[in-house]
């Protein structure tokens, strides 16, 4: 396979992939009306990967999360169940990046594989250096910051029963907060006519503040 044909494939997924996110009430429409109650264990799919696979940062969580609410808001989804099922998937996700870091993080920083983002690792890394544990909590509404937190406990050793107790807050109010206000709020006319900026805005303006959180981290003392 030549390098041009693997670059035009790798576009041709991040549009896909792009599609997807922006346009995710969409997909998860279609996805219900295919596969019925089949869409809870994918939802929770999703959302295990996303925070339990270090390889896989660039999944939709928030913007998932809030158009999941808005669904349950129109009754196309039971709001308890998609909120117990997802906050679950959100912590088992982390406590498995989180055995994955403790056990084979410092292999996975020396392999220098491309599938590893080390810019999004070390982004991570100064949070948590600078914030210690409560990043596994705050972590949870940024994105590429939110999959690799749990990594870095890992590599640090975090004390697994502290790592535990801010994984399991941190994902009832990461899962709980942003369904809750896609319930009351993903309906109302003026976010369904402009559910693609309020996706932007959900990845934009965390991550901005990422990144201004890690620089201040990376330059501050601890």
């Amino acid at each position: 396979m030549s390098r041009l044909t693997v670059i035009i494939l790798n576009m041709d997924t991040l549009s896909i992939l792009f599609d997807f996110i922006l346009h995710i009430d969409r997909y998860l429409e279609v996805f219900v009306q295919s596969y019925g109650i089949w869409i809870y264990a994918i939802l929770f799919l999703i959302i295990f990967v996303e925070t339990g696979l270090v390889f896989m940062p660039f999944l939709p969580g928030d913007s998932l999360l809030f158009v999941v609410g808005a669904m349950a808001g129109a009754e196309l989804l039971y709001l308890p169940l998609v909120l117990v099922l997802l906050t679950a998937a959100a912590i088992l996700g982390d406590q498995c990046n989180y055995l994955i870091g403790r056990h084979f993080g410092q292999r996975l920083l020396q392999a220098n594989t491309r599938w590893f983002n080390r810019k999004a690792y070390d982004q991570a890394h100064a949070f948590y250096e600078r914030y210690g544990s409560i990043t596994i909590v705050l972590a949870r509404f940024m994105p590429f910051v939110r999959t690799f937190a749990p990594f870095v406990a890992g590599v640090a050793h975090m004390d697994r029963r502290r790592f535990t107790l801010f994984n399991v807050f941190g994902a009832v109010v990461w899962v709980c907060g942003i369904g809750i206000a896609g319930y009351f709020f993903g309906n109302i006319d003026w976010v369904k006519t402009n559910l693609d900026k309020v996706i932007w805005a959900m990845i934009l303006v965390p991550g901005l503040l990422a990144l201004y959180g890690a620089w201040r981290a990376g330059r501050t003392p601890v």
